[in-house]
């Protein structure tokens, strides 16, 4: 009596794929909180004015000499309504800072005006004029 073979061919290998999916993923997710950590965010050290009566009525009483930097919606550089450089800025606050000792230089900028410009002019205004350096606000 002859028994039959029951094997019909050589059978397919199968890859389980859901070990190698969940190891994926904790790579993916170790890279994710690795970068979220390490990012350096990149910014300009502002103080900004308080809004209580008291302070206010102070500076009213006191009127400092400050040079106004306008910044239009274009990102145009604006004193006196002339149109300057990042360059000629910076050496027009020089110049301003040498000859009033306690003169202040405001960077008033249009709510329209790039963000960026903003802070990276504000940055360099006070690179050139330190502790003398304000961002400010027009008054209707």
């Amino acid at each position: 009596m002859r028994f039959k073979n029951k094997q019909t061919g050589p059978s397919m290998p199968s890859i389980d794929l859901i070990p190698m999916l969940n190891v994926m993923m904790a790579v993916l997710a170790f890279f994710v909180m690795l970068t979220t950590t390490l990012t350096n965010e990149q910014g300009v050290d502002i103080q900004l004015p308080n809004s209580s009566g008291e302070e206010e009525t102070e500076t009213q009483q006191e009127p400092q000499d400050s040079l106004v930097v306008k910044l239009n919606p274009e990102g145009q550089i604006v004193i006196q309504e002339q149109t300057l450089t990042s360059e000629q800025l910076v050496g027009q606050i020089k110049a301003y800072l040498q000859q009033n000792d306690k003169g202040t230089v405001q960077l008033v900028a249009d709510p329209q005006a790039p963000y960026e410009k903003v802070v990276q002019l504000l940055g360099e205004m006070k690179a050139v004029g330190s502790d003398r350096v304000s961002l400010g606000i027009e008054g209707d």
